[in-house]
């Protein structure tokens, strides 16, 4: 796929799930990104950078591990996501945490601007994930870290079969290597090919739990990646894909409820001299 294409169907697409993301993810995400910050071991005045931070669910906790001496700088291809982090850290009355629309292929800042780069399930998305991993290690000083956390293997996903039904009724083009970096030793070695030394890898499997198929429906198609196709969809496609998505995932329906496995891959890795 075209690259500039790509990145135009992130932007738009994360525009119109933004409204829907925390409600339809954050709990569900959040194993991964407890984790992720665990190997990032954030000190106080540590300056950091989130790239692809969303409406900030691991923008905020970093804020608070480097205090009021530190600083976060979030990142999105999304404007809207920019801008509601950018009215929570206003409201919430942090001072040390800011945000910027980029592109995580190039990220407008000095080298080695910052201590730590986290990256929390964003990787996936962006049409080339080594470039990405080279301008985080750039903006590292000697020493720094990168923490990144990406989806695993498809066939311990429970919910991957939304990409195949949105697809067959309208080409969302959103993230066909979605799974890639998650399989065998995929987002290791992508990591190592961008310069990235002494790494650390874990694979934490979960479950996503969802109150009912409605709760499950709207954080597939309206909160998550296929945000832009679905809004493409009528009253009958919705209903229809719908019923699909339910039917994909009723071996893990419990009564009116839905534990749907899944899993993550969680990387730190280190900037070494030259």
């Amino acid at each position: 796929m075209d690259a500039r294409f790509q990145r135009r169907v992130q932007r738009y697409g994360w525009d119109k799930a933004a409204a829907y993301y925390e409600q339809g993810w954050a709990r569900q995400l959040e194993p991964a990104q407890t984790r992720l910050l665990e190997l990032a071991a954030l000190a106080p005045g540590e300056r950091v950078l989130d790239v692809a931070c969303g409406t900030g669910l691991v923008t905020f906790p970093a804020g608070a591990a480097v205090g009021p001496r530190g600083a976060v700088v979030g990142t999105d291809i999304s404007e809207v996501m920019v801008a509601r982090l950018r009215q929570a850290a206003t409201s919430r009355g942090v001072a040390n945490v800011t945000a910027e629309r980029m592109d995580a292929e190039d990220l407008r800042f000095p080298d080695g601007s910052f201590d730590v780069v986290l990256c929390a399930l964003g990787l996936m998305y962006f049409p080339d994930p080594r470039k990405s991993l080279q301008e985080m290690r750039r903006l590292l000083r000697l020493g720094g870290r990168v923490a990144v956390a990406v989806w695993g293997a498809r066939d311990r996903c429970g919910w991957a079969e939304i990409f195949p039904i949105v697809d067959r009724r309208v080409a969302s083009e959103v993230c066909p290597l979605f799974f890639q970096l998650g399989t065998g030793d995929g987002l290791g070695l992508t990591m190592e090919m961008a310069g990235l030394t002494d790494m650390t890898v874990d694979r934490i499997a979960t479950t996503l739990h969802y109150d009912s198929g409605e709760e499950a429906c709207g954080a597939a198609f309206a909160g998550g990646p296929v945000a832009m196709a679905y809004s493409r969809f009528d009253q009958r496609t919705r209903e229809d894909a719908f019923a699909e998505y339910l039917a994909s995932i009723e071996p893990y329906r419990r009564g009116d409820q839905y534990a749907i496995p899944g899993e993550f891959v969680v990387a730190r890795a280190f900037r070494a001299p030259g």
